[in-house]
């Protein structure tokens, strides 16, 4: 059989090609193998010549291989401060919402959790809806991801009873699926006793 340079180029590639495999989920890695490579086909150069390894540089280029970094979280840095006040069955809670970037927020939800039951009927923020007998959730809208915007937050709370103390429990629910590795500054417990002075968070 006659083989000649324009075959033996294409063969080469192809066997390049055939003995490289996919290493991990993200990175794509070529590994030779041995009993593909060039020199054990018939007719074909030891070295292949710069068409052939062309040849194969264009066939990666058009295979579907996936992105090194692609379906990574962005990250976001939200923060949460503000300050809880108790007075009879009263429960005040004001805070501000920011994001530190690096990445912009479409939107935060604010969770709020009480250790007490809340009474049967509260007005609540426009942004705010109760998710059971001790839980508030609020929406802040869109963050830019420069720390200057902020949202503000005014609860005015009504307990079931007239407790000496509540626990005040202020975190992030969702914020889009954003990686935060600061979660300090948006995870808070508050103790308030009931003498009607802010607790700050």
């Amino acid at each position: 059989m006659v083989v000649t340079q324009r075959a033996a180029r294409a063969v080469s590639a192809t066997a390049l090609l055939a003995g490289s495999v996919v290493l991990g989920t993200g990175a794509a890695a070529a590994v030779p193998s041995a009993a593909m490579t060039p020199s054990a086909l018939p007719g074909a150069s030891a070295r292949p010549d710069a068409s052939a390894l062309s040849d194969v540089s264009a066939l990666r280029g058009a295979s579907a291989l996936p992105e090194p970094f692609a379906g990574i979280a962005p990250e976001a840095d939200v923060s949460h401060h503000g300050h809880v006040l108790l007075w009879g069955a009263g429960l005040k809670v004001r805070m501000r919402t920011e994001n530190h970037g690096p990445s912009s927020l479409t939107g935060v939800t604010v969770r709020v959790r009480i250790s007490v039951a809340l009474a049967g009927r509260q007005e609540l923020p426009q942004s705010c809806l109760r998710a059971d007998r001790r839980t508030v959730l609020c929406r802040t809208g869109s963050l830019r991801a420069d720390g200057v915007q902020e949202r503000r937050l005014a609860l005015e709370l009504r307990l079931a009873g007239r407790p000496d103390e509540v626990v005040v429990r202020v975190d992030t629910l969702w914020n889009g699926g954003a990686t935060d590795r600061n979660p300090r500054n948006n995870d808070h417990k508050v103790l308030a006793p009931a003498t009607g002075d802010e607790y700050v968070f």
